[in-house]
Parts: structure tokens; sequence; C-alpha cells
């Protein structure tokens, strides 16, 4: 029996024979089935998602990255506090679990524009005679727990040492704290909590013990995060003492716990395992894998969003070391979670291998439950991409996936570098999409430009669900010699049926059936009318340029039934990697570090009816 079947008739037996929320199954979620072949899913986007590239690795251009770099990123936590955006992240040299590591975090007062990641956690070089890295007399770091925003206040910002490659239990030091300040500088670091299998203590280790700061303030927020159960119980993966009370549940990893619309608190861990409490986490349910989680090694974020309703994101996919596409699916009470849609399905060319990168878009984590609530009702969601390069997804609340009436974007009343409304943007660092001055002050537009050797921009609309639409647009190239912009028409599920293309070599070309046919040229640095008439029906289109006629009735590439998304790209379609790329197959990618000569896209009078 095939495993979508399977999934199926499980999803039939769970609906007649099991009310969920309790003990035995705390959340479910209803999706509707996942294409893994392609790397956003087949999944409806959610409209108006802004995914926003925070740091791009880079090994030889250090000062384009993060000042050291190290290739492997991976990890990220986000707190909102004092007006600010606070994204941490482990990283290291190369490769999983191999030292030296440290830790580091990137502020943003909007959570759109990041400032260059700061080294707050250093390397840590364990003392003779104690625990010693197998690779090394240096130590990693390997953290579940980034922020905590303390009753009085005060922000707390937390790392854990460990041995590598194994870093837990025995093998652990402890886990470090030290407070951000307004300023944007950070106090000492203290251990908070020693390894109790490890033997470690304030006389072996380089770091005082918290209670040996002059801080009262400082202390009180320790003081208070060690007695908050539902933050402590996601240091247990590195711990793992199963004779120490301090945690109340044990087994399962990467907690995010949420609390429920009827007060009680989910805990929703890796490879599907979850557990509810009634008591604020002083006891726990038995862990359950939750069946309609499907997922693998990467970790689920749960939360409540600021309309009043739930979200829950992570991979739906149980292939662990190909995590695509990244997922949201919400609720109203916080236990049953429907309509699935996407967050990002962008898998970019792993650009440096290292041990235990797996592709795709991971470990997702949002603002906990008492670590600040940004201004507006966007959802927050930070994620490393192959474990390399750190990103945020600004979420629009309420999610949505259907678009009513027609569509008129000049963008002339947007501010230059705002939000815009309704499209769904994909901003790589040498590869953005925002609105600018130009032609004007007064007459703006959609700017698409593209510097990056592995990657692009991107920009799509989401219309009303049609089977006979039409679209007109302007569309200006800085350039004819260089750069590819493909436009495309797509359905519910991402087929794309209709596809146009700016080539490198001036040429205007269509899809007509399975190949592309020239339509002309198109010149530098001249606004173009483009116009798209599209019957579903017929599974036709034609295509005018300034008002002249260059295709009609050219076949659909791919046969569907309604249209409902108009694409804009800088980069040809990618469908690698795939399920069966190797990650630790090639090396690294040639001049990854280095951005090559920019192309320059506008689009303005976006015209859908």
């Amino acid at each position: 029996m095939n495993k979508c079947l399977m999934m199926c008739l499980l999803l039939a037996g769970l609906r007649l024979n099991a009310q969920p929320g309790g003990a035995d199954e705390p959340v479910r979620v209803i999706n509707d089935g996942i294409d893994l072949s392609v790397h956003d899913g087949r999944l409806r986007p959610a409209v108006g998602v802004e995914n926003i590239q925070v740091m791009r690795a880079n090994r030889t251009r250090p000062e384009t990255a993060d000042n050291y770099g190290w290739t492997y990123n991976h990890a990220p936590m986000l707190a909102y506090w004092n007006s600010k955006f606070y994204l941490q992240y482990l990283s290291n040299p190369f490769a999983e679990h191999l030292p030296p590591g440290q830790t580091l975090v990137a502020v943003s007062s909007d959570g759109r524009t990041w400032e260059m990641p700061q080294q707050v956690f250093p390397i840590y070089h364990v003392r003779p005679g104690t625990i010693s890295s197998i690779e090394s007399g240096i130590a990693m770091m390997h953290q579940r727990m980034g922020f905590y925003v303390a009753p009085n206040g005060r922000l707390l910002v937390l790392g854990f040492y460990g041995r590598a490659p194994a870093f837990s239990g025995a093998n652990g030091i402890g886990r470090v704290v030290r407070e951000a300040y307004k300023d944007g500088t950070y106090g000492p670091i203290y251990f908070v909590r020693y390894n109790s299998l490890s033997d470690q203590n304030e006389s072996n280790t380089f770091y005082h013990f918290y209670t040996r700061s002059n801080d009262q303030g400082f202390i009180d927020a320790c003081n208070a995060l060690l007695a908050d159960k539902l933050k402590t119980m996601q240091w247990w993966d590195e711990e793992r003492n199963k004779e120490d009370d301090f945690f109340s549940i044990r087994g399962p990893s990467s907690a995010s716990v949420y609390h429920r619309k009827d007060g009680k608190a989910v805990a929703l861990f890796k490879a599907s395992w979850a557990a509810v409490s009634a008591d604020e986490g002083l006891t726990w349910s038995n862990p359950v894998q939750v069946p309609t989680i499907i997922t693998d090694g990467a970790k689920t974020w749960g939360q409540r969003t600021d309309d009043g309703r739930y979200a829950i994101v992570y991979n739906p996919a149980d292939f662990g070391s190909h995590r695509w596409p990244l997922a949201i699916a919400t609720g109203d009470d916080g236990i049953l979670f429907e309509n699935m849609l996407l967050i990002s399905g962008e898998v970019p060319p792993l650009r440096y291998r290292g041990r235990a990168k797996d592709f795709g878009l991971q470990y997702i984590r949002g603002i906990a439950e008492g670590n600040g609530d940004p201004s507006g009702s966007d959802m927050w969601i930070t994620f490393s991409v192959n474990k390399e390069d750190m990103w945020v997804s600004r979420i629009p609340v309420p999610v949505r996936y259907k678009v009513e009436g027609a569509v008129a974007d000049r963008f002339d009343q947007l501010a230059v570098g705002a939000i815009v409304p309704d499209w769904n943007l994909y901003r790589p660092r040498w590869a953005g999409t925002s609105v600018v001055a130009f032609p004007s002050a007064r007459n703006k537009s959609l700017q698409l430009s593209d510097s990056d050797p592995y990657d692009y921009a991107k920009a799509v609309r989401v219309f009303a669900e049609s089977k006979t639409v039409h679209i007109s647009l302007r569309l200006l190239a800085r350039q004819t010699d260089k750069g590819r912009l493909e436009i495309e028409v797509l359905d519910h599920a991402g087929y794309r049926p209709i596809r146009v293309v700016l080539s490198e070599r001036g040429r205007l070309q269509a899809a007509n059936g399975d190949a592309l046919v020239d339509a002309g040229g198109y010149r530098a640095n001249a606004w173009h009318r483009v116009e798209l008439a599209i019957n579903v029906s017929e599974g036709r289109y034609d295509l005018s340029v300034d008002g002249k006629s260059v295709i009609r009735q050219a076949a659909f590439a791919e046969p569907v039934v309604s249209v409902e998304r108009l694409s804009f790209r800088t980069g040809e379609y990618r469908t690698t990697p795939t399920r069966e790329t190797d990650r630790y197959g090639g090396l690294d990618l040639p001049d990854g570090d280095d951005p090559v000569t920019p192309v320059i896209y506008h689009i303005d009078d976006v015209l859908i009816k």
C-alpha cells in the first residue's frame, strides 16, 4: 500500500474514532498531501509572505557576512525586545559538531534590514584535566534555547558549551548566560547551570557562576528563568540526566511551547513528538508521536497568532536530510490545524560542503511566549537554509491563500523599501526585491536586482482563481546582454502553464507547449507593455508587447484547470537538489563568495482582471 493511501486511511480513521486534544493526540494536522519531488510541495503560498536573508555565509569575503568566514551556521532563535528583533545562531568553521564553535546575534529594528552579526559567546578552550574534545581541546556550542525576557524586563542570551562531536550528558560542560543591554552591548558571561553528569563547576571552568554577579537584577532574571519549567524544558536534550528532577519531561528534543485556547500548554518536539500539560509544565502527559505531523529530524514550531488563532510551522517531509518545503497550517483552538500553505519552497544550491549539512529550510523557531511581540499583526519566524545561511520570514496575519477582485498595483503610494501588500517576495542579500523611486519619486516601481551567482530574486502576486484572465504590466530591463527574467502564470499547485522569458541575449521568448519560441527583441532602459490573455478552458494564451500581438494561441506548457499566481524570477526554475541528491557529494561551488555583475528589472502598473 503506498504511503499516500495509508495516510488517507489513517486520517479517515482519526476523524471517525478519536477526538484530538487529549494525551493520546495533543494536536492534529489535516493535510491534503505534499509532493516532495518539487521544493514547494505543490502547496498554495500564504499570501504576502516576505522571505528575507539575514546572513549569507562567505568564506573568503567575511566582511560581507559575519566577519568570520565560517560556513556552518544553524539553529537560529528569535526574540523581540527594546523595539528590536534579536536573532541568535550557532556557527562552526565548516561542519556540524566539529569545533571550534561560537554563537552570534544579529539585530534589526524592523525585521527586514539586519545589522552585521556580533559574537556573543566565543570559542571555549577546555581546561586541561577536565572534559576534552574528541577533536581538540576546544568546545562546540549546541543550544536549544537562545533568549529569555525575564519578568523584570531583562533580556538574557543563552548558549551551551559541550564536547564535540558528542555534546550532551557527561560530554557537556554547561549553559552560559549574559545580559543584552539597551545600548547594544552585552554583560559578562556566566554559567547559569553546569551539566550534572560531567562534574563541571566553578573551579574547573573559565566563567563564574551567575550568583557571583554584582547585579541583583541580573541574578533575579536568572532565578526566574531557572524556575520557569516551560522554558527550561528545552535544556533536556543537552543535559540528559534521568535522575535529575530539574526536568519534568524527558526524552524528546527541541521543545516549542504554546498555550491552547483551553489554557493547556502544548509542547511540540522534533520527529512528530508532542505532549500536553495542565499545570504550566510541572507535569506532562507521556510524549507521543502525532500521526498527522509527518516530519523527521527538523524542528516543529507552534504559536498563537495575533488574530487569536494558532499556527504550526514545520517541514512536512519524512526525509531528514532533505528539508522542504517550509509550510504553515492554522487553526482556531491550538488543537486542530488545517489549510496547509507554503511559506517558502526555495532551496538554493549548497555552496559549501560539510558534515551533516542537510538541504533545505530547517530548524524553524518563532518568538516564544513572553519573548516579545513586534508591532503589527505579522508572524515572524527564523530558519537556516542548507545550514549555512540565516533567514527570517514575515507572515501576514490572518494567514490566507485567497485573493478576491481585480488587481491594480502601481506602487506609487508605497514608501521606498516598504512592505508590498499581497506580494510574496524572496529576498537574498545579493538579489533584492523592493519598491524604488524609479522612474521618479512620484512614479515608483518594483525592482528585482540580482548579483548572486547561485540564487535569484523573486516576486509573486496571487490573484483571484480564474479560468479566463487578462494580465497587463509594464516592464523595463536595465540590460539586454546578460541576466534572465522569467515571467510565469501558475495554478494553485505551482504548475506553470504560461512562461515568458527575457533572455540573456536580448530576446523575448514564450512557451508554446513544451518549446520556447522567439517573440522578438526587447530594449534596454525602455518600458515595454506586456499583456497576456489566458483561456484555461482552451489551454491557450496570447502575448502582446507594446500593443502588438507577438504570440497567438500558444499552447500551455502544462495542463491546469485554473490559474491564480503571477511570478517574476531572475533565474531559471530550480529542480535540484532532489531527494536523491547526496548532501556529501561534490566540492564547494566555485566563485560562490563573489557577486556577479548585477542585473536589474523594474515592474510597474500590474493589472489583473
